[in-house]
């Protein structure tokens, strides 16, 4: 079980770790331009807003207040603010633009110079449209003074909207699931009005000086002439060029280059694993806990998530049961993307605990304690979280909701508390890493894999902590940004590049691919993931506030993270050449002891091209995610990139470790539940995307496109008819995700914890 060392004239050229540290460096100055920009460049939160009289609207004041009244709430899990949260209710900068915009109309119409029968003629309508456009295009807003002054449709609009979101927070079946009256104070509702006037005005004030608005122009709305910006379209058609000429660079390197990829140490004879199944140290054992809460939060995440899911397609019961008093849609939102999180991310630390024990070879003293000590850690987080999910919305934590009940960030939701808690989690985690692969990093020939090993481990603490830098009354603008450092950068970039080392540790481990072979691919998925992935996280800010340099860059590298996720595809293949060594003596091909581990891999493959790959790209154009952000298609890519990618990931290493951990015997027994839960989970979420979230997504963008952003989120396009067969539609392919790829999945993880405690108690 020891390592093998490789001859000298094996090692790697410098060049691959030059390449690697230029790019990774360069891009994060860049990206750390852009996010030290968004302070400066955002839209000003004015101290007052008066109308034509000076009379005082509402001040800067409210507009923070009704942002944490947006939070307290969570209402970024029942719809989106410039096109980021949930899906279920509407985007409500875009609902409330809407409304001013028609509010704008009916007032001008009243002039008696725009008096016009109903029957006018339409080149009428468009100057009246016009007259719209141009009247809340101007911006008003003195810097010097602070004052933003409305004109007096946009202080009538505001006085009339409040009741208007009233109404809707009453209403069960246009909120997708709200509780009753959830928001009635009048004063929260003013504030949260004012709030989202504010973020209304961004969307269509144009910035001084240039012909778009603080979010280039989002949402599309033809009642007032809101349309892609010149940069929206420039920079969709050159990050089409980028992405052809990166591919072709790319693979003329892997035609020139054939040793780039996955390849095998050419050997034919048997295959002996570094890792032999049964075999185990004892904080390898201690992993084994980790898996099972894996897999009972992986139960819990898609009951949930169907919960969510018949929302969409029956908003106001669930089988003739009110469940918005128990678990309002909300709240299980909440809970279905925390629980996705957490499953996920425990299965990669408890998997990389176990490859780090692997690779050093030896185990320091006191390990498995602190192991003990992560898991209890993590079920603190985990119920924390949850428990703060519940209760914060519901106010039972009152003012300590921020801390201790659900910040309101979407992915961030968890209280602030909790983040700390975390964090000294991951520390912990890291320290064993460090303790775990002291010995190999001792010997020179395992020095750079176990560097890289570390490197990668500890970016996933570290890049965590944007988390902390923002908090309720933070800019939205500044919030977005620091967040897709963690949507994007943290689970995206790092927890990918670490998900490569411990798939490379493994193969290295188990002899199947030489030390070379697996260092040169780290560099390699790190040259091509960092390099396009890390500038490539600013597609999420094209509408959020950030200039037209941010777009450039953002489209060009996103554009181009669509290179290496084809690559994926090629390495699904390798897998199967990987596995399929043949025997000299015998001619017959080798028996692989962790088959299913490579299965699930090869799907990681697949659905990385069709989930991130193909979905991911046919969103990313600026072009096309202007209309498109915040529809069903997000929430396809999202399903197809999360669960397909990350979720396959983390239970390829679940069904590694439950075979490291059975006797032949044991996992003659159990594997059968392995073999159903990996057609269960590919064909389930398969047909997830195939019979509702892409052809839904697909109406919904039909419908943005002719009829406005604000149409295509409405109550009124998801009760169609043919919206609620598709939500239907896709009740079967959940069962089958549930049933057959979930369920089984719990019962071998449960199997082989009692069978891992009864053999070595």
């Amino acid at each position: 079980m020891g390592l093998q060392a490789e001859p000298s004239s094996s090692r790697l050229s410098l060049w691959w770790r030059f390449g690697a540290l230029t790019i990774v460096l360069a891009e994060f100055i860049v990206l750390g331009w852009i996010a030290a920009n968004a302070y400066s460049i955002s839209s000003p939160i004015p101290d007052q807003v008066v109308g034509p009289a000076g009379q005082v609207v509402f001040t800067g004041a409210d507009i923070i207040a009704g942002q944490q009244v947006f939070l307290r709430y969570d209402l970024m899990d029942n719809g989106t603010l410039w096109g980021h949260g949930a899906y279920l209710g509407p985007d409500f900068s875009a609902a409330y633009l809407h409304q001013l915009a028609l509010d704008a109309k009916a007032w001008l119409s009243q002039r008696p110079q725009a008096n016009q029968p109903k029957d006018m003629p339409t080149v009428g309508r468009e100057v009246l449209t016009a007259e719209v456009a141009a009247l809340l295009a101007e911006n008003r807003y003195n810097k010097a003074t602070g004052i933003l002054t409305f004109t007096q449709p946009e202080v009538d609009s505001f006085g009339k909207q409040i009741d208007q979101w009233r109404t809707y927070f009453a209403t069960t079946s246009q909120n997708r699931g709200l509780p009753k009256k959830m928001i009635d104070n009048a004063e929260e509702l003013r504030q949260l009005t004012a709030f989202f006037a504010w973020s209304a005005w961004s969307a269509v004030t144009h910035v001084p000086g240039q012909t778009y608005s603080y979010t280039n122009n989002f949402p599309y709305d033809p009642a007032i002439g809101n349309g892609p910006s010149s940069a929206a379209v420039l920079w969709s058609a050159l990050s089409l060029i980028a992405l052809l000429a990166g591919t072709a660079a790319v693979l003329l390197a892997f035609g020139k280059f054939d040793y780039l990829g996955w390849h095998d140490k050419g050997q034919s004879a048997d295959i002996h694993p570094g890792l032999l199944p049964g075999s185990a140290s004892p904080s390898q054992r201690a992993t084994l806990k980790f898996f099972v809460a894996v897999a009972l939060m992986f139960l819990v995440q898609v009951l949930v998530g169907g919960g969510v899911a018949h929302y969409r397609a029956q908003p106001d019961s669930f089988y003739g049961l009110d469940l918005t008093a128990i678990f309002p849609s909300n709240v299980l939102r909440s809970l279905h993307l925390q629980l996705a999180i957490f499953w996920i991310a425990t299965a990669f630390v408890a998997g990389g605990a176990f490859l780090a024990s692997a690779l050093g070879g030896t185990e320091a003293r006191g390990q498995t304690k602190t192991l003990n000590v992560l898991f209890v850690l993590l079920l603190i987080v985990v119920a924390g979280t949850l428990l703060g999910d519940v209760l914060g919305v519901r106010g039972a934590v009152g003012k300590a909701w921020y801390w201790f009940g659900n910040q309101g960030w979407e992915y961030l939701q968890l209280g602030r508390f909790w983040q700390y808690v975390l964090v000294v989690a991951l520390l912990v985690w890291a320290v064993f890493l460090v303790r775990a692969i002291l010995p190999a990093w001792r010997q020179k020939q395992h020095r750079e894999i176990s560097t890289l090993f570390l490197l990668t481990a500890f970016a996933i603490p570290v890049f965590y902590l944007p988390a902390l830098f923002f908090n309720g009354s933070t800019h939205f603008t500044v919030v977005d940004t620091w967040r897709f450092w963690i949507i994007h950068l943290w689970v995206e970039g790092f927890f990918e590049i670490f998900a490569t080392v411990m798939v490379a540790v493994l193969f290295y481990k188990m002899d199947m691919v030489s030390l070379q072979t697996a260092t040169r691919v780290i560099y390699l998925d790190a040259i091509l993931f960092l390099g396009s992935g890390i500038l490539g996280t600013g597609h999420h800010w094209y509408w959020t506030g950030q200039n037209t340099v941010s777009m450039a860059l953002s489209a060009t590298f996103s554009a181009m993270e669509v290179v290496p996720l084809t690559l994926l595809t090629l390495d699904a293949a390798a897998f199967i050449r990987l596995t399929r060594s043949r025997c000299d003596e015998c001619g017959k091909p080798v028996s692989v002891p962790h088959k299913w581990t490579f299965y699930f891999l090869m799907a990681v493959g697949v659905w990385n091209f069709i989930g991130a790959g193909i979905f991911g790209f046919l969103i990313n154009l600026p072009v096309v995610s202007y209309y498109e952000v915040g529809t069903n298609l997000t929430a396809n890519h999202a399903h197809g990139a999360m669960m397909g990618v990350f979720g396959m990931l983390a239970v390829a290493m679940l069904v590694f470790v439950l075979r490291q951990m059975s006797s032949q015997e044991n996992w003659n027994r159990t594997q059968k539940y392995v073999k159903v839960s990996f057609w269960g989970l590919n064909i389930g979420l398969g047909l997830m995307l195939a019979l509702s979230l892409f052809p839904t997504g697909v109406l919904q963008l039909w419908d943005v496109i002719e009829n406005g952003y604000w149409h295509g989120r409405s109550a009124a396009f998801l009760d169609q008819p043919i919206m609620g067969y598709l939500e239907w539609a896709r009740l079967p392919a959940d069962a089958i995700f549930i049933v057959f790829g979930v369920v089984p999945l719990v019962i071998a993880t449960i199997r082989t914890y009692f069978h891992s405690r009864a053999t070595h108690s």
